[in-house]
């Protein structure tokens, strides 16, 4: 309830943010427990799930929001693990893309069912979902 001093507004406000920052603690919880079972860290699973094409580590840190140097540590770690090669950029000759092997490829696979199974959302129907995604996206553009 609101005190005489505050808008409901701010209340409002203040409650959804807690309740996306639960969910997502959540679903950063449940990233983390389904990398464990295959040997990844969360950040390196969300690079898998990320790499959906051919990319440099410019755009898969943009993709990640950190920094070109953070990702280089985890593209390294994926490249000796065997999930990704390093190619040379077909236009750029200063760039590598980031490819996945077909292993990485097969392991991403495996990755995405594991983060389907549980997770938080999926009390959510899939319309509900979809309503979700879009009142998020709506939340970012500004």
């Amino acid at each position: 309830m609101a005190t005489e001093h505050e808008s409901p507004r701010p209340l409002a406000d203040r409650q959804v943010c807690g309740l996306v920052r639960d969910v997502a603690s959540q679903v950063e919880a449940h990233l983390r427990a389904r990398a464990a079972t295959l040997g990844l860290t969360a950040t390196q699973a969300t690079a898998l799930c990320e790499l959906t094409h051919p990319m440099t580590l410019r755009d898969l840190a943009e993709r990640m929001s950190c920094e070109p140097s953070n990702i280089t540590f985890v593209a390294d770690r994926l490249e000796g693990q065997g999930y990704l090669e390093r190619h040379p950029h077909p236009e750029d000759r200063r760039a590598k893309q980031l490819i996945l092997t077909p292993e990485g490829t097969e392991l991403r696979g495996r990755l995405i069912e594991l983060l389907s199974t549980d997770s938080p959302l999926a009390p959510l129907a899939a319309e509900e979902q979809e309503t979700l995604r879009n009142l998020l996206t709506r939340a970012l553009i500004r």
